[in-house]
């Protein structure tokens, strides 16, 4: 399956990296590998994340990293990645619209 990065996702990982790279610019850039690296590994084992309580539908899931959700939604040929969350900051339901539709 091919995995998707939705604007909202890759602004949010771009916000964290360059606040982790305030105090450890090596820091940032393996964190910020290592997200992406997460999110397309799903494109092996798609619905190996936990359903997300905020949304209560199968194809809506995350998987951690560190202490960030990624959440994404299971599509028919893809997996879509909707927006990376710190664990202490509330999800929107807003963040868990597919891009391109």
């Amino acid at each position: 399956m091919r995995v998707i990065w939705s604007p909202l996702a890759l602004d949010r990982v771009s916000e964290a990296g360059q606040y982790i790279a305030c105090d450890n610019r090596l820091a940032a850039e393996q964190w910020v590998s290592g997200v992406f690296d997460a999110g397309e590994r799903l494109s092996h084992f798609p619905k190996r994340g936990r359903l997300v309580p905020e949304a209560g539908r199968e194809e809506i899931r995350e998987i951690y990293f560190g202490n960030y959700r990624i959440v994404y939604r299971v599509e028919a040929n893809r997996i879509a990645i909707l927006t990376v969350r710190h664990l202490r900051r509330a999800l929107d339901k807003e963040e868990l619209k597919s891009p391109g539709g």
